[in-house]
């Protein structure tokens, strides 16, 4: 009995011992998981010990020479003479220049770092690397590489200032006898029981505490930097680290220890033929995880002109922009913008206006001469930013900033006051590539074609001259829309057909009866619910629009009209999807820095923040399961013997961080570029929007290309650079003609910008849109469209038909209003934005708000 008390008391116990066990093991493990992961390796500063001489890389087109005190330096274009130098010259006297913009001026790089709250502090080159000695020049065949380390220290030598005489005697044993007897007379001993007359004992035990035990050596104060260094490497070849260092420093308490942040960034130069070629490797910063790096600008002041200078600075808005030096516009805004826009897989509590730029170029012309920056890898993460003299200093510059260390802020409510942010747990392994192209003329045409040619050479048959002997012309045709109907007194969303498969067939057929030529007819809204479009893991088409055997007449239709039928599709979003659709956001929604599913909303244009009360709530995609989709879908309209049009593709490239599968800015736009690139090698024709750079090369047709941007009063002229740099190659048009804001515009913005012409269509009258949420479509009636397009069309055609196989040769904007673009065989295209006629300077008259072609 007793027995079988005690085997139930043991037995009621097993449980709460397994319980408090595992806690045990889960704390244990928690903590030396913490512990591991808090321990970071310490960061080693650089140290310069070079000489003064002027470091020289050249080859038979450039000469670098770089001022090895400084790291400013200047490069030579030896067919010119042309110097361009990485700092303007008497910066440190800027007359405006507060001393911190001074330092700035005379830095080859600036970064910023973040805490946690969100605070930002900006360090620079000249005051916290170079003035403190703490950097490095290496050179190496014709290359220069310069060794940051950024932080508020002055410059250390790695050897001890405090060691104990066990440990020193340790490291002589390691030592040959020579160092041991150069380093030892640098010492003094100290024993707390063999103190000489002069020494305080309490002063030495509060400046080091292990003396009360040990008997120690403290490095003379009076020891020269040449010696120090002498000593450093001798404890190096010893074996002695950056760490030990830090532990014998941690025992010298007679100096403050500084908690200040330090960062490493390395910096490498190459001469390639023609070009200056810069480049960051980002496996090579080093920073604390509570001091993130969150910017990097090289060469913020390259190419800067004075205010004494003539000259221009190039920003890719719309198809290009200038703004000359010192335009007076001092209390306008300074030009940013994003390349390839925003990352929708980074969160934003309001958006006001969307900065973006489809390529990644920047550029500054003096008189006859000008180069141009094309931002190579890691132009995903950059945004490009200029600025007149008169304002912060008194330069002119352009330049791109790079955004490192990604971060999220937290809604912590009542918990805090301040703002906390997450960041990117680790960055990856790629580098930061940017080239410098110097060109032998000051016009922009000149700097456009120099582009161009980077282009084809990069993508070469990709971007061979079209056959085209007629304008190209998009006819987007809307499908279906979804309207909400009741259904047994509930509201559901059902697909609304505005455009069957048939009707499609005829408003093609009757397009071509009636002369339009060179086609490329986009179908939108044709599956998984209309334009909303459901996730598209399977394509299927909207039964109210017709059958399968109607969708491959429509495109049997377009090869019989010798047009081209693309498939519209949504691929890196889920809109409108639940389980039913084979979405579960949990699984397939990107996430978050904060781990968070990748939830987006629309934003008001009245408070500019979140709907969050809006029906239209969707979701990004895991990028895998994305390209997944952009594959499948690409073999779906192969099936039906149609092109592939890419909704997002080529016109959105976030990220993902997901975890276990975090996928960079710059990965994803690798992935993007290999599946186009495959898509194309399959025969399938590719439409895309706006046109990414990196996506135009593999498309057949780019729709909505941002022609024009956003005219910001900083900008002196707007240029058709871009066009210039790929017209003839790729058929392309602005926005569609007759639901844009402006239709006269829209005309005129594509003759001179060499643009093919784009118009969108439904079959139903504009009733069919009341009461849904796609007003847009409200002036897209085919029927009361027809005449106004086939006229529009018509001349424009006739005009300018047999240009699109061309290069465009030359553009100037000869008054504010009147613009000239020439193509290779001599065509003139005038046109006039103004109210009233113009006068070309050979006297011709160009009317009104309308185009002149001179051939």
């Amino acid at each position: 009995m007793k027995n079988e008390k005690i085997r139930q008391v043991i037995k009621s116990l097993i449980g709460p011992v397994i319980i408090c066990v595992l806690i045990l093991v889960a704390v244990l493990f928690i903590i030396n998981h913490k512990n591991a992961s808090d321990t970071e390796e310490a960061i080693a500063p650089y140290s310069y010990d070079g000489g003064e001489d002027t470091v020289v890389i050249e080859n038979d087109k450039l000469k670098l020479e770089m001022d090895p005190l400084t790291t400013q330096f200047s490069v030579t274009v030896k067919e010119t003479g042309k110097v361009w130098k990485s700092n303007p010259d008497n910066a440190a006297n800027d007359a405006i220049a507060l001393p911190e913009e001074k330092a700035n001026l005379q830095s080859p790089l600036i970064m910023s770092y973040s805490v946690v709250t969100g605070l930002e502090t900006t360090y620079n080159t000249y005051a916290y690397s170079t003035a403190n000695q703490i950097y490095n020049i290496t050179t190496e065949g014709d290359s220069i590489r310069v060794d940051y380390s950024l932080g508020d220290v002055i410059k250390e030598y790695v050897i001890p200032p405090v060691i104990t005489k066990d440990e020193l005697d340790s490291w002589f044993e390691k030592m040959d006898k020579d160092s041991v007897n150069f380093v030892q007379q640098y010492y003094k001993k100290y024993d707390i029981n063999k103190l000489g007359k002069k020494d305080n004992k309490d002063e030495l035990l509060a400046s080091y505490p292990i003396l009360a035990d040990n008997v120690i050596y403290v490095l003379r104060d009076k020891t020269k930097e040449n010696v120090r260094k002498k000593m450093e490497t001798a404890f190096a070849d010893a074996g002695y680290t950056y760490d030990n260092y830090l532990a014998d420093k941690a025992q010298d308490l007679s100096v403050s220890n500084s908690d200040k942040p330090i960062f490493n960034v390395s910096v490498v130069y190459k001469l390639d033929g023609n070009d200056l070629v810069v480049e960051i490797p980002m496996q090579d910063l080093k920073y604390k995880k509570d001091t993130p790096i969150y910017t990097i600008t090289p060469l913020p002041y390259f190419g800067a002109g004075d205010k004494d200078q003539d000259g221009y600075m190039f920003v890719p808005e719309g198809g290009g922009a200038t703004i000359n030096f010192n335009n007076g516009k001092v209390s306008q805004s300074s030009y940013y913008t994003n390349v390839y826009g925003w990352d929708m897989c980074l969160s934003r509590d309001a958006v006001v206006h969307n900065t973006r730029a489809y390529y990644g170029v920047f550029g500054v012309s003096e008189g006859n001469d000008s180069f141009i920056c094309v931002l190579e890898d890691g132009s995903p993460y950059a945004s490009i930013q200029a600025d007149i003299s008169g304002k912060n200093n008194s330069y002119n510059y352009v330049n791109a900033v790079y955004s490192i260390c990604q971060r999220e802020k937290y809604d912590v409510g009542d918990i805090a006051n301040s703002e906390v942010y997450e960041y990117v747990p680790s960055l990856p392994d790629e580098t930061l590539t940017r080239r410098y192209s110097f060109i032998n003329s000051g016009s922009y045409v000149d700097m456009a074609k120099e582009y161009g040619s980077y282009l084809q050479n990069k993508y070469g048959d990709s971007l061979a001259m079209n056959q085209d002997t007629s304008a190209p012309v998009a006819i987007e045709v809307v499908g279906a829309i979804d309207k909400v109907k009741q259904i047994l007194g509930l509201p559901v969303k059902r697909p609304l057909k505005l455009t069957s498969y048939k009707e499609a067939s005829d408003i093609v057929k009757d397009l071509n009866a009636n002369g339009v030529e060179n086609m490329s007819v986009k179908l939108t809204g044709w599956c998984n619910g209309g334009v909303d479009q459901r996730l598209l893991k399977s394509a299927k088409p909207i039964g109210a629009l017709g059958s399968k055997k109607d969708l491959k007449d429509l495109v049997k239709t377009g090869e019989e009209t010798g047009s081209k039928v693309y498939l519209d599709g949504i691929t890196q979003y889920a809109n409108d999807s639940n389980l039913l659709d084979g979405f579960f956001s949990y699984r397939d929604a990107a996430k978050f820095i904060s781990k968070d599913q990748a939830k987006l909303y629309e934003y008001s244009h009245v408070t500019y923040a979140q709907r969050e009360n809006s029906d239209h709530l969707y979701y990004l995609l895991h990028t895998k399961l994305a390209m997944d989709i952009a594959d499948k879908f690409a073999g779906t309209a192969a099936s039906y013997g149609a092109g592939v049009s890419y909704q997002d593709i080529g016109k959105d490239l976030s990220s993902d961080f997901y975890r276990k599968n975090i996928q960079s800015r710059q990965s994803v736009k690798g992935l993007q570029e290999e599946e186009l690139k495959k898509v194309q090698g399959e025969g399938t024709p590719i439409m895309i929007n706006m046109g990414n750079d990196y996506a135009v090369p593999f498309a057949s047709m780019v729709t909505d290309m941002d022609l024009r941007g956003s005219e910001y009063t900083i900008l002196d002229q707007c240029v058709p650079f871009y066009q210039i740099a790929v017209h003839g190659r790729v058929d392309y048009t602005g926005k569609s003609i007759n639901i844009g804001g402006n239709q006269a515009n829209e005309v005129l913005y594509s003759a001179e910008y060499g643009a093919g012409l784009h118009f969108t269509f439904m079959n139903e009258t504009p009733f069919a849109t009341q009461k849904t949420l796609y007003t847009e479509y409200y002036g897209a009636n085919y029927d009361s469209w027809k005449d106004k397009m086939i006229e529009i069309y018509t001349r424009y055609n006739k005009e300018l038909g047999h240009t699109f196989n061309q290069e465009m040769v030359d553009h100037e904007n000869i008054t504010e209003d009147l613009s000239r673009t020439e193509y290779a065989d001599g065509t003139n295209v005038y046109v006039n934005y103004g109210y009233s006629d113009a006068q070309t300077p050979d006297g011709k008259t160009v009317p009104a708000r309308d185009y002149l072609v001179v051939r």
